[in-house]
């Protein structure tokens, strides 16, 4: 606390030029000088009001001591590699912010690009005095509930129903479907272990761990020591093992015409292409992402 206050007090005694300087050649260590810069604007923006003409000009002069100590302690947390989306607990994804914390991933701009493409598929005019049955659309693995409410909110007619294992992701993301209005059925559900059920599905959609362990060397820290082992990992020894699963689960299920989008691990993209093949599927297509990778597998029945 006392370190805490000696920060707070140099902060006070600097201006915001200064302080934003010294905040950002801080974290170099941790994400270079170009991220380091954009990480404290973006604090400096979402956490505290301030625009990039109100850092040059001197306005965090004018913020209050409460907000000065806030900074300090949210400086020392990103000193610690905490990932900035966690120290401000929210992210922007398609368009509106989500709450994240720890016990969930931070949206990444690749799954964004998955929504995109089944709200675009999907969302076509209709009669209000005749609507069609509703899409039943399942959200394997929801986390932050980020994929759900994008799409509970996106699709002009579907009932979205979403699982996931982490009671604690559960809550997060059912404070984001509350508060952002979307209206999501949520469900406490092991994706290794689908329920023997005769529910049928139109859309099946997920985001599942797919990073082999050994790929663990080639990432930074701040994901490693934060974001949810779980929701990142599997043996090197069973890279599909979440794919295998749902894609069982989804040929009892999923609609004839139907189909699942994932978000997958380009170094195993062909072999799922061939598992599918091998489950009986009609075709597993793969896309590349916005940096050339192929990211997205789509799976019809």
């Amino acid at each position: 606390m006392i370190a805490r206050l000696k920060t707070c007090n140099r902060m006070m005694t600097t201006n915001h030029q200064d302080i934003y300087t010294r905040l950002w050649r801080s974290l170099t260590p941790i994400y270079g000088d170009g991220e380091a810069k954009a990480v404290v604007r973006l604090l400096l923006d979402e956490g505290f009001g301030l625009t990039l003409t109100d850092i040059m000009s001197g306005k965090a002069d004018e913020l209050p001591t409460s907000d000065k100590e806030r900074l300090s302690v949210m400086a020392d947390r990103l000193q610690k590699g905490e990932p900035v989306q966690y120290v401000l607990g929210r992210s922007d994804f398609c368009g509106r912010t989500f709450h994240v914390e720890p016990g969930v991933l931070i949206p990444r701009p690749e799954t964004e690009e998955l929504c995109q493409m089944i709200v675009s598929e999907y969302t076509k005019p209709y009669c209000a005095l005749q609507p069609p049955v509703p899409l039943q659309v399942l959200d394997v693995g929801t986390g932050s509930g980020c994929i759900a409410v994008t799409l509970a909110l996106g699709l002009h007619n579907a009932e979205i129903t979403a699982w996931d294992v982490s009671s604690e992701a559960l809550i997060i993301a059912r404070d984001n479907a509350h508060r952002l209005g979307a209206k999501v059925n949520l469900e406490w559900q092991d994706m290794l272990c689908p329920p023997e059920d005769d529910r049928q599905w139109d859309i099946m959609v997920s985001n599942p761990p797919y990073i082999a362990n050994h790929e663990r060397k080639a990432m930074s820290r701040n994901v490693l020591d934060y974001e949810p082992e779980q929701a990142l990992f599997v043996p090197d020894d069973d890279p599909l093992r979440f794919y295998r699963a749902i894609a069982t689960y989804a040929r009892r299920t999923l609609k004839k015409g139907g189909k699942v989008f994932f978000e997958i691990n380009p170094l195993y993209a062909e072999e799922l292409q061939e598992m599918f093949h091998r489950q009986g599927f009609e075709s597993t297509k793969l896309i590349k992402d916005s940096f050339g990778k192929q990211r997205i597998a789509i799976v019809q029945n």
